[in-house]
């Protein structure tokens, strides 16, 4: 990691959702990655302490199981632009929609946009130096649910092969949750350990695991879907 990134990893114990402030020590311009509705207060006031200029609030998909933070941070702290993956049709109150391959700024730090759809249709995620914030496309040691938001087992299966596993192996991923008290792993570490996604794993093993998972839908699934759909704009 460069020595001007400030960095902090924050979790929603609720939720098990971790939410990330990176930030140019030197220009103190701040991106934050898939914030939660219910821990905005304590980002906001975290943002202030450090005092970081946020310049943008990135959320990686249209959660289903927590309200994103994007809007009330935007209007607590007034200031910075919404971007969500260009694949979030119908989505509103966000400033940019973001195109794979498209590099954001925040002072020196490049923040390159990696279209990863396979949990839902319109998943992105972000490349920050030797970090990728991989929301819910892959976990430490798992991965998300491809069973509704047109989620897909193919694309997920591709998309880990062809833009995650492609990065130098020394890269550090930062899920979007973990529910097993992990932080982040490696691209080296998933392609050998991930019991979904070992990188000798055909797609036919994958999408095998996938179709017997039988989970249970997310106990917000009702509330947030909409409440995303606005960038969780006014759910106060």
């Amino acid at each position: 990691m460069k020595n001007n990134i400030l960095f902090k990893q924050m979790l929603d114990y609720e939720t098990n959702t971790y939410t990330y402030i990176i930030a140019d020590s030197n220009t103190k311009e701040a991106v934050i990655i898939d914030p939660v509705y219910e821990m905005a207060t304590r980002d906001a006031k975290l943002i202030q302490e450090l005092g970081l200029t946020v310049k943008y609030f990135l959320d990686t998909h249209v959660h289903a199981d927590h309200i994103t933070g994007s809007s009330e941070l935007k209007e607590i702290l007034g200031m910075g632009e919404i971007g969500v993956g260009e694949n979030n049709k119908g989505i509103t109150h966000n400033d940019l929609f973001l195109k794979d391959g498209e590099v954001l700024k925040i002072g020196d730090i490049e923040i390159t946009v990696l279209e990863t759809a396979g949990h839902t249709g319109g998943c992105v995620s972000y490349l920050i130096d030797n970090m990728v914030f991989t929301g819910d496309l892959i976990f430490v040691r798992g991965s998300g649910r491809t069973d509704f938001q047109s989620g897909s087992n193919e694309n997920m299966y591709k998309n880990v092969h062809e833009k995650i596993y492609t990065l130098p192996d020394t890269t550090l991923i930062y899920p979007g949750h973990d529910y097993n008290g992990n932080m982040a792993s490696t691209v080296a570490e998933e392609k050998q350990f991930n019991p979904r996604l070992k990188e000798e794993n055909s797609f036919e093993d994958f999408e095998t695991i996938m179709k017997n998972l039988k989970l249970p839908y997310p106990k917000k699934l009702e509330a947030s879907l909409p409440a995303n759909m606005k960038c969780g704009h006014r759910c106060g």
